[in-house]
Parts: structure tokens; C-alpha cells; sequence
């Protein structure tokens, strides 16, 4: 059995449920939070990287041998293989240990893809449209690629803007330079909250708690 993966902690859950709770209480919609720590494996980054470690490499070496020709013996060819594939192979095994230096070599548009598919992914999979009123929302962040999404269902059409989503977002984002994705989630919730009783939402008559309000937690690819 896979080890369960906890972005927050026990507290940090149990306060994001409290404001989960209260936001639906007031509007009448169904929000979900989430954390993913990468929506992607992103194959081609380790590739990257080895790459410029052997371009870099190269060129420093040919740089040596044109000062100090005299360093240039028999074994020098065998020497500067070695060096090249030395460098090359620990900037991409860097890669797959320090999520900042693999962001170096991500694509703001590829990352924008992936978090947005991943996102529409986990809404079907978890059944987030499942509402009567069609009004399941999805704020999803990805700590890896510092994205965030928001997927909102067919309810909120013609009333929510993606302006409005993304003033949301706004309030989000700082958060994630320093990977405090309770902090992004929190501020969502209250911004969220306020978006959607400034448009008019309010609770159905009898209306039910359709979506559990726990917050997703995922590792990812």
C-alpha cells in the first residue's frame, strides 16, 4: 500500500475543513481543496539539465586546453570524457533532488498545461459535477510547478468571470514562493467566500452536503 502523502498538517486540515464548511453554509456551493506535489513527471527535465552540464563542461575545457596547451597529454581525451560525463550526470541527477533547480528547466506554458490537466483529471475523478445545482468547485495547488487552478462546474457560468477567478488566484500565490500551500488555500477560501456572496449565491432550501469537504492531498506523478 502506497504511503499516504500530508502536504498539511492535522491542524492545518482541520482549519481548512472549518472554512470549507462555513463558505458553503453561507453560498450554497461545494468546494474542494486540494494540494498536488507535481502534476507531471516531466521527463525531459533531467535531459535538459544534462545537457547543459555537458555543453558548459565542453566549453570550459576547451577554454583550458587554448590557455594551457602544454596540460594537453595522451590521456587528455579519455580525462575530458569523464569530466564532461561527471558534470553532465550530476546536474541531472540534481534535477530529481532539488525541486528549484529542476524549475529552471520547466516551461511556464508546460507547466500551465499540465497543473490545468491535472486539475480537469482529479474534477472528473472525484466527481466534483455530482451536484444538483452543478456548482462543485476545484481549488487545486500544485507545489511543484507554484500553480494553481481553479475548475468550477457549469453552475457558476455567466455569474463568476475568470477575472474573478483569477483575482482569487491572485490572493493565492504568493504563498507558493514559500511552499505554504495552508496559507494559498486559507486565503482562497475567504476570498472565495466574499466573491461569492458579493454575486448572490445563497444556500437552497434543505440543501446537502454533496462533496466531502476534506482536502485532496496527492503526490502526483
Amino acid at each position: 500500500m502506497p504511503t499516504p502523502i500530508a502536504y498539511l498538517t492535522p491542524d492545518e486540515a482541520r482549519a481548512l475543513d472549518a472554512l470549507v464548511v462555513r463558505l458553503e453554509a453561507r453560498t450554497g456551493v461545494q468546494v474542494v481543496p486540494a494540494v498536488v506535489g507535481k502534476a507531471d513527471s516531466y521527463v525531459e527535465i533531467p535531459w535538459k539539465a544534462f545537457g547543459l552540464g555537458a555543453s558548459f563542461s565542453s566549453l570550459g575545457l576547451v577554454a583550458a586546453d587554448r590557455l594551457h596547451p602544454d596540460w594537453v597529454t595522451a590521456s587528455t581525451a579519455m580525462t575530458h570524457a569523464v569530466v564532461v560525463l561527471g558534470v553532465a550526470a550530476t546536474c541531472a541527477l540534481l534535477t530529481v533532488f532539488a525541486s528549484s533547480f529542476a524549475r529552471l528547466f520547466l516551461r511556464r506554458t508546460r507547466a500551465d498545461v499540465e497543473v490545468r490537466q491535472y486539475a480537469e483529471s482529479l474534477f472528473l475523478q472525484r466527481a466534483l459535477f455530482a451536484t444538483r445545482a452543478r456548482t462543485g468547485l476545484l481549488v487545486l495547488v500544485s507545489l511543484f510547478e507554484r500553480r494553481i487552478e481553479i475548475i468550477a462546474d457549469t453552475g457558476f457560468t455567466g455569474r463568476v468571470s475568470a477575472g474573478d477567478w483569477d483575482a482569487v488566484i491572485a490572493t493565492m500565490t504568493p504563498h507558493l514562493r514559500n511552499a505554504h500551500p495552508f496559507e494559498a488555500l486559507r486565503d482562497a477560501l475567504g476570498a472565495i467566500e466574499a466573491l461569492l456572496a458579493a454575486k448572490g449565491f445563497l444556500p437552497a432550501a434543505g440543501g446537502a452536503n454533496e462533496l466531502a469537504d476534506t482536502a485532496i492531498q496527492e503526490r502526483g506523478q
